[in-house]
């Protein structure tokens, strides 16, 4: 079992940034990528980037260019820097990690963005 818990997030006005923490622990040696997602009220959740075990990123159109995901293996961390925010930014962002290739999906509690505008 793997346990994910986020930090950062909170209140910022447009054009400025955030940075996003999301800790693992547990069975971390059957984490294959850990990432983002983002739900906007009344929207479906959705991706915003992953980074595999091996280092590979994946970004989403939207924030290409503006955020930046890395990891950090010694300390089982993954980090999502958010520069440029806009108002469409504004949700609550979840840390997901996928282990055993794919069979176990975990979830962290989530935390607030919002972006003012």
């Amino acid at each position: 079992h793997v346990q994910l818990v986020e930090s950062g997030g909170g209140l910022v006005q447009a054009g400025g940034s955030l940075r996003l923490s999301c800790a693992a622990s547990g069975s971390i040696f059957t984490i294959n990528a850990t990432g983002w997602y983002r739900q906007a009220p009344g929207k479906q959740r959705e991706l915003v980037a992953t980074v595999s075990r091996r280092g590979g990123t994946n970004v989403a159109d939207s924030v290409k260019g503006r955020f930046t995901i890395s990891r950090d293996n010694a300390k089982s961390t993954v980090v999502l820097q958010m520069n440029s925010l806009k108002s469409e930014d504004t949700g609550v962002y979840y840390c997901n990690a996928k282990a055993n290739w794919g069979a176990d999906d975990y979830w962290g509690q989530g935390t607030q963005v919002t972006v003012s505008s």
